[in-house]
């Protein structure tokens, strides 16, 4: 069905049947995880410094605001702290 049918098709020789060079080892997909780990980190941090407060007495009530008031605001910075 995935060969035959027009969209599948161009999806299946597109990412599925693509021929991989001999030389790609698990370093080079560690390497790759590596830079999507940079990129997520790099585009939460933006985020959360958006609305971070670097203050001695406002920082923590900054934390509380972006973990109850901003939307996603929770998950945002878990995924950046993991």
């Amino acid at each position: 069905l995935r060969k035959t049918h027009p969209l599948l098709k161009i999806a299946n020789d597109a990412l599925i049947d693509l021929p991989a060079p001999s030389n790609i080892s698990s370093w080079w997909n560690f390497g790759s995880l590596l830079l999507l780990c940079l990129i997520v980190q790099i585009l939460t941090g933006l985020f959360l410094a958006m609305h971070y407060t670097a203050d001695v007495s406002t920082a923590f009530s900054s934390v509380a605001h972006i973990c109850r008031d901003v939307n996603y605001g929770w998950l945002i910075r878990n995924i950046h702290a993991n």
